[in-house]
């Protein structure tokens, strides 16, 4: 990827119904170009963080629950950099 370069990710099937992501809460990234460049380790990162409903049903009676999705968009600092996504 390259620098300036914006990916999103989608991550499905989840079970709580509502998340800190709703709140605030961003994804832990770690840049191995950052690290080196500026000494930063992992941080929060990550825009339009959304954390919602999906209409995935965990089985088909009426009274099922439902699984939900986490979306983010990442913008790339760095040309070619090796990046991780880490959430808890």
């Amino acid at each position: 990827m390259r620098a300036g370069g914006k990916i999103r990710f989608n991550i499905l099937n989840y079970s709580k119904p509502d998340s800190l992501f709703n709140y605030g809460m961003k994804v832990s990234v770690y840049s191995d170009k950052k690290s080196e460049r500026k000494n930063v380790g992992w941080h929060k990162d990550g825009e339009d963080i959304r954390y919602f409903i999906n209409g995935i049903r965990k089985d088909v009676t009426y009274y099922s629950k439902s699984y939900y999705t986490l979306t983010f968009t990442y913008t790339f600092e760095y040309d070619d950099d090796m990046v991780y996504f880490s959430y808890s």
